[in-house]
């Protein structure tokens, strides 16, 4: 499937019997499910497995394409969602996969197309992109609290007064059930929603105000650590990946 889809546009919940391999060119998507969130810069892909429940949602204008993969075609991959980098070899996979209604392995050529795609995808890596929930009703109105305002800039023992928990029982929700201490799911938080910003036009000085930092430095450096990168470096190399290999 192709769709260019506007800023804002939310694909609401729904899941499909095949695996799917979600992928935009051009744009941030944001997918929602029951275990987290996920967002996807340009030039990366989420896969999401067989009757998953999920929404997505657009920052800036998104170019997608969509992949449906037969369950047992996949056997390799994680049976949960993740973030996967799009190499060249895979993007031009993708988008002839995307002519054909329907791929068939009786067709030479279609089948050459599957066969790549499915060794390829054996040997992708997840890109920490992911916001891991919760389930418990005390560290989830934490969460909540948060998700509505990502600057939020109470700290976590007022934010536990204001939700009715304790801070020691907050931290070891957070722990056991995300896998991550509650500072570093915030700063988490706080990159992805950076992401999403920036995805929309705003500057880098704008998306690090909303995503709560007092400085453009600070947010700089803060995603130079998780990513390894600057923010407008990231996002322009996915931009810049997808030019050269259209030229």
């Amino acid at each position: 499937m192709s769709a260019d889809l506007p800023h804002g546009h939310v694909i609401p919940e729904h899941s499909h019997p095949e695996d799917q391999l979600l992928f935009a060119s051009k744009g941030v998507m944001t997918l929602r499910t029951k275990q987290g969130v996920w967002v996807v810069p340009p030039m990366r892909a989420m896969w999401i497995p067989a009757d998953t429940p999920h929404s997505v949602s657009m920052s800036g204008q998104v170019s997608m394409r969509t992949l449906y993969l037969l369950p047992k075609l996949c056997r390799t991959l994680p049976a949960r969602c993740f973030v996967m980098n799009v190499s060249a070899l895979l993007k031009e996979l993708i988008l002839p996969a995307c002519k054909f209604s329907k791929l068939s392995k009786k067709t030479a050529t279609e089948r050459r197309i599957v066969e790549l795609l499915v060794d390829h995808l054996r040997g992708v890596e997840s890109v920490p992109l992911q916001l891991p929930h919760t389930v418990d009703a005390r560290a989830k109105r934490v969460m909540e609290a948060l998700f509505a305002n990502p600057g939020d800039q109470r700290t976590l023992e007022k934010l536990c007064r204001d939700c009715g928990a304790s801070k020691r029982t907050v931290q070891r929700l957070f722990l056991e059930e995300t896998k991550m201490t509650f500072a570093k799911w915030r700063q988490q938080l706080r990159l992805l929603h950076g992401m999403q910003w920036l995805a929309s036009e705003e500057k880098v000085t704008a998306a690090a105000l909303e995503a709560g930092y007092s400085s453009t430095s600070a947010f700089i450096a803060m995603f130079r650590k998780q990513l390894g990168t600057t923010p407008t470096r990231y996002l322009k190399s996915g931009i810049e990946r997808n030019q050269v290999l259209e030229s």
